[in-house]
């Protein structure tokens, strides 16, 4: 379902998520080679979350361009004695205007619960960035018929601790855990179904917070299936890990938001 009452568009975002991978020299080829082709597409709008140690040298890179700078996660924490830790004003003090909030893989490997994630948007919210907030199931919890009471979980979360307005100062992005990195993919459909629900969810708490509200896919989008993934009513973008690696396959990704409609409320 797509909801209307706003005389707004919801501009799709597609994210490139770096994840562990590369080094200074392929970072820095990889923003020169996306550039060019980045600057013609001027519908959609697109950022990249580099790894800590290049956040400096890849937003000295991105410098003048339309292509915001992200970073992948950041500490709960204020600055202090946190060894380790990176704070979301260190973040913000770099250039960065988005960061990943509680991706599977923090939340599965790094065992990040819900009121971690929840503490972190906190902090990229209260420092200017925009959280990019994950949130889905795994396998078992699909084949359980309990995806919507998992992602319904983590969303809920976050609007307890920060609540709703907060949750509008920021981008959603489902990513079906069973689909990540495993070369498997949401159908259109399935995506769509999740994405309907989560707008349906904020609906219930402010209706004109969920009609603007970006809601990205992530989980093996390629250049091959995105332009049908996000011809899907609510599907806002995507967040994009490997292929997010590959020049050509990320331009082709960005473009296909850039040809997708978005969705007019009036």
């Amino acid at each position: 379902m797509v909801y209307v009452g706003l005389a707004e568009m919801r501009v799709k975002l597609v994210a490139g998520n770096w994840k562990m991978n590369g080094n200074l020299a392929s970072s820095q080829a990889l923003i020169k080679a996306i550039l060019p082709p980045l600057s013609a597409l001027n519908r959609a709008r697109y950022a990249v979350c580099a790894p800590f140690p290049y956040l400096a040298a890849v937003g000295q890179a991105l410098r003048g361009s339309s292509v915001a700078l992200g970073a992948q996660d950041l500490s709960q924490f204020e600055d202090g004695a946190y060894t380790g830790g990176v704070s979301g004003a260190m973040l913000a003090d770099c250039g960065c205007t988005h960061v990943i909030v509680g991706h599977s893989e923090r939340r599965n490997v790094f065992g990040e619960g819900d009121a971690i994630v929840a503490q972190k948007y906190a902090q990229a919210v209260k420092h200017g960035l925009i959280p990019i907030l994950c949130v889905g199931e795994t396998l078992s919890e699909r084949e359980s018929g309990v995806t919507e009471a998992v992602v319904a979980r983590q969303i809920d979360a976050v609007i307890q601790r920060c609540g709703i307005a907060a949750l509008g100062r920021g981008v959603v992005a489902y990513e079906p855990v069973w689909a990540i990195g495993t070369g498997r993919t949401a159908s259109p459909q399935q995506a769509q179904a999740v994405h309907a629900f989560i707008r349906g969810r904020v609906v219930a708490a402010d209706r004109r917070l969920a009609e603007t509200l970006l809601i990205l896919y992530g989980g093996s989008v390629k250049a091959g299936n995105a332009a049908e993934l996000f011809a899907m009513a609510d599907v806002d973008g995507g967040l994009i890990g490997g292929a997010s690696l590959v020049a050509d396959e990320f331009v082709a990704i960005c473009s296909a938001a850039q040809g997708a409609k978005e969705t007019v409320k009036t």
